[in-house]
């Protein structure tokens, strides 16, 4: 009895502990967020008024329906990162699969170079892909700045990681059924391994949706702009507009939030089947 009673005082201090650390964790969110309902002139004020004195609904009603069009950028960047999401989960799931439940020769060669290529940074290959890009008309397109993050090594890695978990019993027993690759990662390799990739679907949204890099590089009209590059138009010759930032900021914030609580069964899944192998 008192060795229960001894582990329930344990967890309540470590979930007390955790507590605190989540806390800590929110403070930058609820500040943007308030920030984004105060007056600009109380934004940086001293000590930190965390309840504006004034709530200013209209700095949401300016970014959304201001000068910017914000809701323009808002849909580029949900049509990138859909179309990017989709393509990359897609493309990484199949080479996944053959890397992991197709034997041919160099298997194992071939994997390493490829997994070699994640070495290189990405700024290393900025140059030659400008350049590739120009070449091939993909310039300021939208496809060209799909297919930038469509083919991902680490979607790969992480999804051979989770399908070589698959018992190559189930493989055999569906082609003894006469079934092609095709046909078992359709309707066995897919739907065991639903939440391991829903949780690099869920990555690979994100990681698109906060991209700010390749739509500054690779974009140049003002029509195709992404939200990310938006936010930054809040600056002026007179410096930054920080309760319109927060606000775009806040709005940019709330698809992911969305995603992440949609889709937070099929991560834990995902985490809890990644440390069972076998």
């Amino acid at each position: 009895m008192d060795k229960l009673k001894e582990i329930s005082i344990k967890k309540a201090g470590i979930t007390l502990i955790m507590g605190v650390f989540g806390i800590f964790f929110l403070l930058p969110f609820i500040w943007m967020v308030s920030a984004s309902l105060k007056p600009e002139i109380e934004v940086f004020s001293y000590p930190i008024q965390w309840i504006p004195s004034e709530w200013r609904w209209e700095n949401y009603e300016e970014v959304w329906f201001g000068e910017q069009p914000f809701i323009l950028y808002y849909w580029n960047s949900i049509k990138v990162t859909l179309a990017t999401t989709f393509i990359s989960v897609t493309v990484s799931a199949m080479a996944a699969y053959g890397f992991s439940k197709i034997k041919f020769k160099g298997r194992d060669v071939l994997f390493l170079l490829v997994l070699a290529t994640f070495l290189i940074p990405a700024q290393a290959i900025l140059v030659p892909q400008f350049i590739m890009y120009r070449y091939l008309n993909l310039f300021d397109t939208h496809i060209g700045l799909i297919l930038l993050n469509s083919f991902s090594v680490l979607g790969t890695f992480l999804l051979r990681q989770f399908f070589s978990s698959i018992h190559d019993d189930f493989i055999d027993a569906a082609k003894m059924d006469g079934a092609s690759h095709l046909t078992v990662f359709r309707k066995v390799v897919v739907p065991m391994m639903l939440p391991a990739i829903s949780t690099y679907a869920i990555l690979r949204f994100i990681w698109t949706w906060n991209d700010y890099q390749g739509p500054l590089i690779f974009l140049r009209s003002e029509e195709l702009s992404t939200i990310q590059l938006a936010i930054d138009k809040f600056s002026t010759s007179s410096g930054e507009l920080y309760s319109l930032i927060m606000a775009g900021s806040v709005s940019a914030i709330l698809p992911l939030l969305l995603i992440f609580i949609i889709g937070q069964k099929y991560v834990i899944e995902g985490i809890a089947r990644g440390g069972v192998k076998g």
